[in-house]
C-alpha cells in the first residue's frame, strides 16, 4: 500500500520546536517544512549535508538532483521515517522525529514506486487507505468520490488495479495520498516511466490541486523540464547539499555569468538597413556585445552587462528602432533553460564557473559533465 498509511510509532512528548528564522518573525507565513543543518549519515557516508531547506504554503516546491543526491533520504526524514543523524526538521510545525504520526496525518505522501492491490478496484484501494488513516466510513465515501474526480479516475474507479496503466496507478496514488484531505502532499519521483501525455496530465493535476484544494506541494525529481514547467521554486541538490534554491530567473541569476541576453527581430531589407541596426544596437549602454543574424535578417542577439541592466536595454532598444526607422518584430530577454543552470551549479565544486551558457552565446560554463 501506498506510504500514506498511518505508522505505528509512538508519540513522544516534549518535542522541540524550531525557532521561526529573522526573515519570518516580522513578515510572510510561516513555512510547511523547515530545516536547519539537517544531516543523515551512513557511516561514513553523508546522504544528507546540513541541510537548511524553507517550502511556504501554496507553492510547489521541486527538490531537484541527480539519483542518489539525497532527495528521497530527505523526504524520509520529513515523514519521520528516517531518524537524522544532527539538526532539526519542522513540517507543518511539528517535529517528524518526534511526532510521525502527527505528521503523517497532515500529509500526503507519494513515493516512486506505488504499491496496490492489484485485485480489488481503484476505490476499494482507498477505502483500505481511508480505514487505516482511521476515517469513518461516512466521511470516507465522500472523500473518495472527490479524489477520485480530481485525478480524473471515476469512470475506472471499479476496474482491478491490475488493469491501470502505469500513469493511472500515480494518478491513483495521489488520490491515495489525497483521501486524507492533507495540507501538504510530497511526491517523489512522480512522473517516472509515465509516457508524455501522462506527464502532461499528471502536472497540470498538481497545478490544479494547489489552486482548489489550497495545498503546498514538494516533489523531488530528475527530470529537469518537468521541475521547471511545474515548480514556483526551485533547490538544486548535489552530493547531499542544496546548493541552491530560488525560481528559474533567481537561479539563473546566481549561477549566471552577469550577464543577459535580449532576442531582437528586425526586417533589414537592405544592407544599410543591417548596419544601420548593428550601429544603434551597439551604441546602446550596458550593451556588451551584439551578434548578427547570418545575412543581417532574422534574430539579433544582445549581450548586457550587468544583467540586471537588461529590462532598461531592452526599452532602449525600442528608442533606438524608432530613432533609427527600424522596423522591429520581436523583443525579448532570453532565461537559461534549467537544464543550462543544473548543469553549470552541480560543477561549481569541480570547475572554476564561467557561468550559464546561453543558447547561441559561445559563453562555455565548462567542458567536464557531471558524475
Amino acid at each position: 500500500m501506498s506510504e500514506s498509511v498511518t505508522a505505528l510509532e509512538p508519540d513522544i512528548a516534549a518535542a522541540p520546536v524550531l525557532e521561526p528564522t529573522e526573515a519570518n518573525e516580522s513578515h510572510g507565513p510561516e513555512p510547511v517544512i523547515r530545516t536547519r543543518r539537517l544531516t543523515k549519515k551512513y557511516g561514513d557516508l553523508t546522504a544528507v549535508n546540513k541541510l537548511d531547506l524553507e517550502v511556504f504554503p501554496g507553492e510547489i516546491f521541486g527538490l531537484l538532483g541527480q539519483n542518489g543526491a539525497g532527495k528521497t533520504t530527505t523526504i524520509l526524514m520529513l515523514l519521520g521515517l528516517s531518524e537524522p543523524t544532527s539538526g532539526e526538521a519542522a513540517v507543518m510545525g511539528l517535529d517528524p522525529a518526534w511526532e510521525p504520526r502527527e505528521v503523517k496525518r497532515r500529509v500526503g505522501y507519494l513515493p516512486d514506486a506505488v504499491g496496490f492491490y492489484d485485485d480489488l478496484t481503484g476505490r476499494q484501494n482507498l477505502r483500505y487507505t481511508a480505514r487505516l488513516n482511521g476515517l469513518r466510513r461516512d466521511e470516507a465515501e465522500p472523500a473518495i468520490d472527490e479524489v477520485l474526480d480530481q485525478v480524473g479516475l471515476t469512470s475506472r474507479a471499479n476496474d482491478p488495479v491490475g488493469q491501470y496503466s502505469r500513469g493511472m496507478r500515480q494518478r491513483l496514488g495521489i488520490a491515495d495520498a489525497l483521501v486524507k484531505s492533507p495540507d501538504l502532499l510530497i511526491l517523489d519521483e512522480p512522473t517516472t516511466s509515465i509516457d508524455p501525455l501522462g506527464v502532461v496530465e499528471i502536472l497540470d493535476l498538481l497545478r490544479r490541486l494547489v489552486t482548489e484544494r489550497g495545498l503546498s506541494i514538494m516533489l523531488s525529481s530528475h527530470l529537469l523540464s518537468q521541475v521547471q514547467s511545474v515548480c514556483d521554486r526551485i533547490g538544486i541538490f548535489a552530493s547531499g547539499r542544496l546548493i541552491g534554491v530560488g525560481t528559474v530567473d533567481a537561479l539563473a541569476a546566481q549561477f549566471g555569468d552577469g550577464t543577459a541576453v535580449i532576442e531582437v527581430g528586425l526586417e533589414l531589407p537592405t544592407p544599410a538597413d543591417v548596419d544601420r541596426a548593428g550601429t544603434a544596437l551597439r551604441g546602446i549602454a550596458a550593451v556588451e556585445s551584439v551578434e548578427a543574424p547570418a545575412g543581417g535578417s532574422g534574430t539579433w542577439r544582445i549581450h548586457v552587462r550587468p544583467a540586471h541592466a537588461e529590462g532598461r536595454v531592452r526599452q532602449d532598444i525600442l528608442v533606438a528602432a524608432v530613432n533609427s526607422g527600424l522596423r522591429l518584430t520581436a523583443l525579448r530577454p532570453v532565461v537559461p533553460s534549467l537544464d543550462e543552470i543544473y548543469r553549470v551549479a552541480i560543477e561549481r565544486p569541480i570547475v572554476k564557473r564561467t557561468g550559464v551558457k546561453r543558447r547561441g552565446s559561445g559563453r562555455q560554463a565548462g567542458e567536464r559533465r557531471p558524475e
